[in-house]
């Protein structure tokens, strides 16, 4: 018996003004099905989600519900149809604890009192996907990009869905993570629920949908059964361009007689980094992997100097690095720049101007102050490399794309000419054609001598962008990969902690 559609949108558009972010789109979303959108920035992904969940409404055409058509009142609304959505930009209330956050998403009170079995419930469904060390009492601020996610996607099981939308919900996980919450995800879709599956991660998709939606344009291009399309195809459908060219060629690895920018020998942070020791050349990609939470994150805080009491030696240009904070390392005496996860919390003041976001990490130096003539044609300079897309600097950066704040946040830094690039995650939820871009940047800046360490939850950039990689386990390198031996497969099994634990030094 062929699955019934629980939402659809049939003939829906959505204007803003001029621009028209939805054309005419018919889709359909079914029960016991997992059903892939993949698209750019701007293809209307994001529009159409919002159609769903009852945020927005259709300019034209119609949203129904069991085949009615239904004019949605909000998400409390769609929520109570069982329609329940997983934004990418996370919805959580910070100021409140985990408990809190989730059964408020769907409140069960007895004389204006919380029943205790809510509770229960949110407990359930934390521990349903992996999150079993996440208190409830634990206040949001104090999680991590990564567990707030997870906190998020309790929140919607708690919420009983028969349709689970989610945009971008597994981009701050690592790999175990992701792999819990699939299971999940299937789990649900054996029960009869519909899942809407948002990702810039085509591993994930292919992973996980029965169906995949290609978006372009504002426009539903195709529907198409998942595995009946190659990779290559698909991306073609989406941006244009072929899948060769998502990722740009790759420079020689630099001499191994090149002194090292940057060296690590024996670093330690409390019960998270263990004896971490390796060096990244001028000219080179070094990589971070493994799975979340086994230390790689901590290690580009500990040489920027946001960590206190670090063991160790960190060695910039061959001299001794101690001492470390942020004001000296951004200083042209060291030349380290920093790449947050979290754009929105860490990188970004989002209610400033873009011009003003710009200047952030040159607070306390020279361009702390107005942009002389000579910074003003610099930073131009930067942002048509970036090709940014914005109308005027004085725009806030709320009006741009998630891809293009991205590009923001590393224009600030690209400003103080940097020696050495720390990035963590610079693409996660970004579109395909905004990462190559990025790709391709670092790639040039890596051409042009500068030394890029990048810690990234996603192993195909780790394979296809970078020389060598040190895949961390329990807070210690547990094998580094390059050449022949950086394949997925010798990722994913040094980071599960299969591999041979040697070879930790620093390869050639």
């Amino acid at each position: 018996m062929p699955s019934l559609p629980i939402v659809e949108l049939r003939d829906a558009s959505k204007s803003y003004g001029p621009v028209q972010a939805l054309r005419a789109v018919t889709l359909a979303c079914k029960t016991g099905e997992i059903h892939a959108i993949l698209g750019e920035n701007g293809a209307g992904k994001s529009t159409m989600m919002k159609l769903l969940s009852g945020v927005i409404r259709p300019t034209s055409g119609t949203v129904a519900v069991d085949g009615q058509t239904v004019a949605l009142q909000g998400t409390r609304d769609a929520s109570r149809r069982g329609i329940v959505c997983i934004f990418q930009e996370l919805s959580l209330m910070p100021a409140l604890n985990v408990g809190d956050n989730i059964v408020l998403s769907r409140p069960q009170t007895r004389m204006g009192m919380m029943q205790r079995a809510a509770y229960v419930q949110a407990r359930a469904c934390l521990d349903r996907i992996g999150a079993d060390h996440i208190a409830l009492d634990r206040t949001v601020s104090e999680l991590t990009l990564a567990e707030r996610q997870l906190v998020e996607i309790a929140k919607a099981l708690y919420q009983k869905p028969r349709l689970l939308i989610l945009d971008e919900a597994t981009s701050a996980l690592g790999a175990d993570a992701v792999e819990r919450v699939f299971a999940v995800i299937r789990q649900l879709r054996a029960e009869g629920c519909g899942i809407l599956f948002i990702s810039h991660r085509f591993h994930e998709v292919h992973a996980l949908a029965d169906v995949i939606s290609v978006f372009r344009n504002g426009a539903h291009v195709r529907t198409f059964p998942a595995g009946t399309m190659d990779h290559g195809d698909i991306v073609s459908l989406m941006i244009g361009q072929s899948l060769e060219r998502l990722f740009p060629p790759l420079a020689p690895m630099p001499a191994p007689e090149t002194p090292p920018l940057l060296s690590l020998s024996r670093v330690g942070w409390e019960n998270e980094l263990h004896d971490v020791s390796f060096d990244v050349r001028p000219g080179e990609i070094f990589g971070l992997g493994g799975l979340d939470g086994q230390g790689q994150q901590r290690v580009l805080e500990a040489v920027f100097g946001l960590l206190s009491r670090v063991s160790g030696e960190v060695r910039i240009a061959g001299k001794a690095y101690s001492g470390r904070t942020p004001a000296r390392s951004k200083s042209g005496e060291i030349g380290l720049a920093f790449i947050p996860e979290d754009r929105k919390t860490e990188g970004l003041i989002p209610a400033l101007s873009i011009s003003e976001n710009l200047r952030l990490a040159a607070l306390g130096g020279r361009l702390g102050t107005d942009l002389d003539p000579a910074d003003q044609v610099r930073i131009k300079a930067i942002l048509d490399r970036l090709e940014l897309a914005y109308g005027t600097l004085d725009d806030a950066v709320t009006t741009l794309s998630g891809g293009n704040q991205q590009k923001v946040l590393l224009a600030k830094w690209l400003v103080l000419s940097p020696r050495c690039l720390l990035l963590l995650d610079p693409t996660r939820g970004i579109d395909v054609k905004t990462k190559a871009q990025i790709y391709t940047l670092l790639a040039e800046l890596a051409a042009e001598g500068m030394a890029i360490v990048l810690q990234s939850t996603d192993y195909e950039e780790l394979v296809h962008l970078c020389h060598r990689v040190a895949v961390f386990y329990q807070g210690r390198i547990a094998r580094q990969l390059s050449g022949e031996t950086l394949t997925p497969e010798m990722l994913i099994s040094a980071a599960m902690g299969l591999a041979p634990q040697h070879n930790t030094g620093d390869a050639a």
